[in-house]
């Protein structure tokens, strides 16, 4: 999900770069603070923070099988 929300970051500010805006506030959507902030998502995406849902260790975890299950003849 991070991931996704820093190529969102860098995407919004290719195209605010590209149509040569700056949103009303130059030093809030300059280079740095953009690119700072798309790198620390993904940072924390490698980390594995925010990477989705784990397996519980409760009922329901472990392999699914559909249709036949394999080793029962």
């Amino acid at each position: 999900m991070l991931a996704i929300a820093a190529a969102v970051v860098f995407g919004i500010y290719l195209l605010a770069d590209l149509l040569d805006t700056n949103f009303g506030a130059p030093d809030l959507f300059n280079f740095s603070t953009m690119a700072s902030l798309g790198l620390l998502l993904l940072a924390l995406y490698l980390a594995g923070i925010g990477s989705g849902p784990r397996a519980s260790s409760g009922a329901g975890s472990g392999r699914r099988f559909y249709g036949r299950r394999p080793g029962r003849g």
